[in-house]
């Protein structure tokens, strides 16, 4: 854990923090009347623009306004753009957003910076919220170095590994419930071309700190390695660093996805649905989908922990989550929305109006004893609440960090730091440079954090 003494003062951290969130804002889709100004009877939402926050927006009017009263404008982005425009908001005290999809990733920062408004007031006056029921590594995950919490998952999810159940029978292979990577390194050349097409594994090649560089890190975690160590020294050319790039490398040009350089989780989440993978690590989230009504290979997959090596789990953990802006002019109504979108009774409305697959489920631990739930998720809930409850991201690997994160490092400059180095490592996966020159530069890039960060 970080100390007093190492992190920056207020003022330089939030120059830092406004300078690093923000990026160029890219062009996005407008839904609702967010910018019209909140006010009076009615909030105003920015959210990501993922399936299971579109059936919200469906069912706010005629559910959450009907009981309250209270109008919801929603504005509707992807993810890139939302990040960017919450960042805007949020950084400039703009108060023109009263709540916002923010991440575990994004909350802790936030709150450092006076940008959120505490929600521990408004849980002591609203035990039907009931917080002791959000599992704990979620409530950790959202509370800041205060003690305070700033943040109510809206989903949550880890990582784990998923294989066709089938092919594996067909090939006479067992997959281990806790497997090694060695062993899923062996299986997956053992199912590479078990079916016309089918490679053994799909691992994401696409830059981006959320995309490759989020599986990859938990790799690293396991093998031993670490992006800084305690004092802050960059740590990407270390031994257990390189072994875990160069397995996770040699792995995916070996049995991985063709074009795996531009691979992330929603083309992977179709190659592993159209039958062109037998395996595939990432998101328990992606769970819903393969086992959705429709697609063509429902049943056929099997779910089992991340892979590990030197670590006891490695599973990421990430949520997606409202926070409520500090400026904002109606935090009263602002947390009746968010404890109506997080409570209880929503997901038990979302699994009676579009089916108990689509409820945002991996936050509470009362979800998982509703028996409609677990029927429809039994293929992999079990698994998911296992992964998410050993999630470590205070101690996710084999050494003390300065700074909580899995898949992640939970400081400002990781999203410009981790895209770079995702870069020069997706170069590697593409064959136009190797492990030991992009790691090296990737080490040349993390060393200028290091020197910000030593001796504060």
């Amino acid at each position: 854990m970080r100390t007093q003494s190492r992190r920056r003062p207020r003022a330089a951290l939030v120059a830092v923090a406004a300078g690093a969130l923000l990026t160029p804002l890219l062009s996005g889709c407008w839904a609702g009347a967010g910018g019209a100004g909140s006010g009076g009877d009615s909030i105003n939402v920015l959210m990501v623009n993922n399936p299971q926050m579109v059936e919200l927006q469906k069912l706010t009017a005629s559910h959450f306004t009907k009981q309250t009263g209270i109008k919801v404008n929603f504005t509707v982005l992807p993810e890139n753009d939302v990040r960017d425009k919450i960042s805007q908001d949020f950084a400039n005290q703009a108060g023109q957003y009263d709540v916002a999809t923010l991440s575990n990733y994004e909350i802790p920062i936030y709150a450092r910076n006076g940008w959120l408004h505490e929600m521990n007031s408004y849980v002591a006056k609203d035990p039907g919220f009931d917080q002791q029921d959000i599992l704990p590594p979620m409530r950790q995950s959202l509370t800041a170095d205060d003690g305070r919490t700033y943040g109510q998952p809206f989903y949550g999810e880890s990582s784990f590994l998923m294989y066709r159940k089938d092919v594996f029978a067909a090939k006479h292979l067992t997959m281990p419930a806790h497997p090694t990577w060695q062993q899923v390194a062996d299986l997956a050349a053992k199912v590479d071309g078990a079916r016309p097409g089918m490679r053994g594994i799909c691992l994401r090649g696409l830059p981006g700190w959320g995309e490759m560089a989020a599986p990859l890190t938990t790799v690293v975690n396991t093998f031993g390695g670490t992006w800084f160590d305690k004092d802050w020294k960059a740590r990407l050319t270390d031994k257990p660093f390189k072994d875990a790039v160069r397995f996770y490398v040699g792995l995916v040009r070996k049995h991985g996805e063709s074009g795996a350089a531009q691979s992330g989780f929603a083309e992977c989440l179709n190659t592993m649905t159209q039958g062109k993978s037998a395996m595939w690590y990432d998101a328990t989230s992606a769970a819903g989908s393969l086992e959705a009504a429709k697609s063509p290979v429902k049943g056929k997959i099997g779910y089992v922990a991340a892979p590990t090596v030197r670590t006891k789990s490695s599973g990421w953990l990430y949520t997606w989550a409202w926070g409520m802006q500090k400026a904002s002019r109606n935090p009263d109504k602002a947390w009746k929305f968010v404890s109506w979108a997080s409570g209880k009774d929503y997901e038990k409305l979302v699994g009676e109006e579009f089916g108990w697959a689509d409820v945002p489920a991996g936050k509470r631990a009362s979800t998982y004893a509703i028996p409609q739930y677990r029927k429809e998720a039994a293929a992999f809930e079990d698994v998911t609440r296992a992964a998410i409850e050993s999630a470590r991201p205070r101690d996710p690997g084999v050494q003390p960090r300065p700074a909580p994160g899995i898949q992640f490092v939970d400081i400002p400059e990781f999203t410009d730091l981790g895209t770079k180095v995702s870069q020069e490592l997706s170069a590697a996966v593409a064959g136009r440079q190797s492990v030991a020159a992009a790691l090296q530069k990737s080490q040349q890039l993390a060393e200028p954090i290091s020197k910000e960060y030593e001796g504060r």
